[in-house]
């Protein structure tokens, strides 16, 4: 159910070494195991922050934990009102269209799916922490000197401040110029989501990779 991953995935772990995106995906994926029901509608409803607990293996309260329950109760209740309890029938109703997709979780989501999706080139990058720290290190961007030196000494930026957005606003420019450049120099047309996966691929190995540190439950 990726309606229901993408509630986990969008954080940031710094600070904990062993509540990364893969101990999340393995505490959902050894849930559904266990019980195939663990994330229908009605029981997200009711999810509580011990149960959320338990269900990742996580010994101490998460980060941000109200709001994630909060997110859980919200996509329970908007799944049993308007998809008949499932998230296949929010993925089907957008009829392999990425953009209709992103829409209809938007509308019925206020605060990604399975499938092929035929405009999947409609679709721009995912801004995360990752993704500008591997443009910094390969010189596609600049930081000012203010962000340049809380990056370095790992303080916090502020989700929604002006940091944070101009530094994932600025990624997200960067990779669809790169798009361009590939496009004049060789003829092909690469997606922003291929560019994304490398880039993040490249920065989960790059170990000395310094990012910026933003509390969210976002990315």
């Amino acid at each position: 159910m990726k309606t229901i991953t993408a509630i986990f995935r969008f954080s940031c772990y710094w600070g904990y070494k062993d509540l990364s995106y893969e101990d999340f995906a393995l505490g959902l994926r050894s849930a559904l195991q266990k019980d195939k029901s663990a994330l229908d509608a009605g029981r997200l409803q009711k999810f509580t922050g011990p149960q959320l607990r338990e269900l990742l293996k996580w010994p101490r309260p998460l980060p941000l934990e109200d709001e994630r329950i909060r997110l859980l109760h919200e996509v329970g209740c908007e799944l049993e009102i308007s998809f008949g309890g499932k998230a296949s029938n929010l993925v089907e109703s957008c009829g392999n269209s990425a953009v209709k997709l992103v829409t209809l979780i938007a509308r019925h989501f206020p605060g990604q799916g399975f499938g092929q999706s035929k405009d999947i080139a409609s679709i721009t990058i995912f801004a995360d922490y990752i993704v500008p720290a591997v443009l910094h290190h390969l010189g596609v961007l600049r930081y000012g000197f203010s962000v340049a030196s809380i990056i370095k000494n790992d303080n916090e930026i502020g989700s929604g401040s002006e940091e944070e957005v101009e530094l994932r606003v600025c990624s997200i420019y960067a990779v669809e110029k790169m798009r361009e450049l590939i496009k004049i120099k060789t003829g092909k047309q690469a997606l922003s989501v291929e560019l994304d996966l490398w880039l993040w691929s490249y920065g989960i190995q790059c170990h000395s990779l310094q990012h910026h540190r933003t509390l969210s439950i976002y990315y």
